[in-house]
């Protein structure tokens, strides 16, 4: 990747505007990421610097409850502030040009597009690909991006980052954790962040609501020992009406997974979140006997071998029916 490495740094250090660009709801590491480049470039750049434009594809543009502590949001703007055609932009962990959501247009009339991201299953759509699978997190990419334009590190970037690896690793319980990648954290540390703090506010804290959100989805979940290529599945749904019972979000509904996908029974764990537009956002995970990636991928959607996600509508039963095929099938391995 080295010449598309240097093809990058020349696009941003010529730029007279750089426009970034997370996936839509976004999680830690695409707007932890995004958000510790930003500051990296306007730190570099200074008042006679690039304009810097930063957003994600979503209206309501709202940032998720859960990532609000991240410094840098001052940055961000709403996607209908984006140009139309931007001079350079540089995309945040999306494995697709989808899942820019109502960037995906500016993506495509962009003069110079850089991905920055970590997903096997990234369809190379930019015109830079910093693309690496055995990345940890896109964090990691964007840790080696500020160090190559010549940017030191500062407390706020280390955290936005450090913020984007904790998230993509589980806090360091996955696999995908290296000792490259510790010694990245330890760097991060060293800048004065407090790991407790993160992981406070990243899991750690909700509203009173959400215990009964979660008492819903729980009660309604079902144990299918023989699915998951005969490994166990464990699913529920999360709906709008258990969100609307709380005045919840969409995205208060994303740590039910980490509570399902604790079933001894099963090595699969799937959550299926009704949106307000009534489609069900479908989050899967594995404990590594099956490959969730490959599945999701073969339903629209992307991801990891052991995190991934798609997009259904219909009924909950359809999605599972699609998803139990794509397994059945062995498109996920793990037999």
């Amino acid at each position: 990747m080295e010449a598309e490495w240097a093809r990058a740094v020349t696009a941003l250090e010529s730029a007279g505007e750089i426009c970034l660009a997370c996936h839509i709801r976004p999680d830690g590491d695409a707007l932890g990421s995004m958000l510790a480049v930003a500051q990296a470039l306007r730190s570099r750049g200074g008042p006679s610097g690039p304009r810097i434009i930063a957003s994600f594809g979503d209206l309501p543009f709202v940032i998720p409850a859960i990532l609000r502590f991240l410094p840098g949001a001052e940055l961000l703007s709403p996607p209908d502030a984006y140009p139309a055609r931007p001079q350079v932009m540089l995309t945040f962990d999306a494995a697709s040009a989808d899942r820019l959501g109502l960037l995906q247009a500016r993506a495509s009339a962009a003069r110079e597009l850089i991905v920055l991201d970590h997903h096997a299953s990234n369809t190379g759509f930019g015109t830079v690909q910093l693309v690496d699978p055995g990345a940890a997190a896109t964090a990691v990419l964007a840790y080696e991006l500020i160090g190559r334009l010549g940017v030191e590190i500062s407390r706020d970037m280390a955290l936005g980052l450090y913020a984007g690896i904790v998230t993509d690793t589980g806090s360091f319980r996955y696999s995908t954790t290296s000792p490259r990648v510790h010694e990245m954290a330890a760097r991060l540390l060293a800048t004065g962040i407090e790991p407790g703090a993160v992981a406070h506010e990243l899991w750690d804290r909700a509203p009173f609501s959400y215990l009964g959100l979660l008492s819903g989805a729980l009660g309604r979940a079902v144990l299918e020992p023989d699915e998951g290529c005969g490994h166990g599945l464990v699913w529920t749904t999360v709906t709008r009406a258990d969100r609307a019972a709380g005045g919840l979000s969409l995205d208060a509904a994303e740590a039910v997974i980490d509570v399902v996908r604790r079933s001894d029974e099963a090595d699969v764990a799937v959550v299926l979140k009704e949106s307000d537009d009534g489609q069900w956002q479908v989050s899967t995970r594995s404990k590594g006997k099956v490959d969730v990636g490959r599945a999701c991928v073969a339903l629209g959607g992307g991801g990891h071998p052991r995190a991934a996600g798609f997009t259904a509508g219909g009924t909950a039963a359809e999605a599972m029916a699609a998803l139990r095929e794509q397994l059945a099938d062995g498109m996920a391995g793990g037999r």
